[in-house]
């Protein structure tokens, strides 16, 4: 019998089931592209899989801004450990996110050195309706939470299911914070 090679028949499998078909180990919370903040080309969320991911929402006028800071030297710490944050830029909380995607992504990088992933502006809130970013919309269904203010934080774990949220007070060197995120990069 005259077989094609193994990565061959993979491959067409993959393009014969679709979309999605060739990435069974990701999530679903994380199966989805958000284009990037600086140049607005579409991330695939898949390849966060199996990290533990810190959700949250920004905005460059509020008084939790300085929390940027923490946000980025806290991935740095446990990137190496397979950690990773994600900004969302919002406007929905007091108007204090009125920039373009480019000056978002300028002020971020000149002000605090982020460097972190970070996505495009989008809505966060419930109230957004139809509007509301799907990966928020997926959080506050699992957690029951949706963000009151900026700097709303949820914790995804490595198996994508389980989130945890706090709110914008929690700082992210909180000790109570930190121990959840080290608590969940300890499980493999």
């Amino acid at each position: 019998m005259n077989r094609p090679p193994l990565p061959r028949l993979f491959l067409w499998f993959a393009l014969l089931a679709g979309p999605g078909a060739a990435s069974a180990a990701c999530p679903a919370l994380l199966d989805r592209q958000i284009p990037r903040l600086q140049d607005e080309k579409p991330q695939n969320l898949c390849q966060y899989a199996g990290k533990v991911v810190v959700v949250v929402n920004t905005a460059s006028f509020c008084g939790f801004t300085p929390q940027y800071k923490d946000l980025e030297a806290l991935n740095e710490r446990y990137g190496p450990r397979g950690l990773v944050v994600l900004g969302f830029p919002s406007n929905d909380f007091g108007s204090q996110e009125p920039g373009s995607n480019k000056e978002i992504a300028d002020f971020c990088e000149n002000t605090f050195g982020v460097k972190f992933p970070m996505f495009v502006k989008s809505r966060v809130t419930a109230s957004a309706g139809d509007q509301l970013n799907p990966l928020f919309a997926d959080l506050r269904q699992r957690t029951g939470a949706s963000p009151r203010w900026n700097f709303h934080k949820y914790v995804i774990a490595r198996d994508g299911q389980t989130v945890q949220s706090f709110g914008s007070m929690t700082k992210p060197q909180d000790p109570a914070f930190v121990q959840a995120i080290e608590k969940l990069l300890d499980t493999k």
